[in-house]
């Protein structure tokens, strides 16, 4: 119940709605990749899946800002059922890599960011080497390319409260780590999936 209305507020805010370019809502194990824009970003992409999907789909998210305050910490535990890993000062205890694909396990999908921290123009950041080690520890799930558009008008850098605007969200088409396929390449590649969805 309080998920359906997070996600229907979420669908609200932003305007959001999900243009599936070059695959379709699936229950398969997946990562989805964004550009990342706002604090937004998670949430409306997770809201945008059909309930059923949203089970299955649990955003990566900073530890640091989302242990801040108990709201927060109850969105991303009970609600978005998020990963949360360390992005400052990670440890060997604290391994970003592992905690995702421990999460995942045999059934779960997870949304990512590969920048890292978000940004405010239109241009993807390089690709931080996640995204890279995921697709080589997990080559049987699909790798799903996702823009985000004007969601960093919706809720700005520092702001707290969101502003109703129009979203966009697309979906590509899925990709895969080629056999012997160099890091820095597939990051690029990965990166321009992303892009050519502005065509879209």
């Amino acid at each position: 119940m309080m998920k359906s209305l997070f996600a229907a507020i979420a669908r609200f805010i932003s305007g959001a709605n999900a243009n599936w370019v070059g695959c379709s809502p699936d229950s398969r194990q997946r990562i989805y990749f964004a550009n990342h824009t706002s604090n937004l970003d998670a949430l409306v992409i997770w809201a945008s899946f059909p309930p059923a999907l949203r089970v299955l789909t649990r955003p990566v998210a900073a530890r640091d800002y989302w242990t801040k305050g108990k709201l927060r910490l109850y969105l991303a535990n009970r609600i978005f059922n998020a990963v949360l890993i360390e992005r400052k000062r990670p440890t060997t205890r604290d391994n970003p890599l592992n905690d995702m694909l421990n999460a995942m396990g045999e059934s779960h999908s997870l949304i990512i960011f590969p920048e890292g921290g978000r940004q405010t123009g239109t241009e993807l950041a390089p690709f931080k080497g996640g995204l890279f080690h995921l697709a080589k520890d997990r080559p049987d799930v699909e790798l799903v390319p996702v823009l985000l558009e004007n969601l960093n008008r919706i809720l700005p850098k520092g702001e707290f409260l969101p502003v109703p605007l129009l979203g966009g969200i697309s979906f590509g088409t899925p990709i895969k780590l080629g056999t012997g396929e160099e890091k820095s390449v597939f990051l690029e590649r990965a990166r321009n999936a992303i892009r050519s969805l502005y065509k879209s």
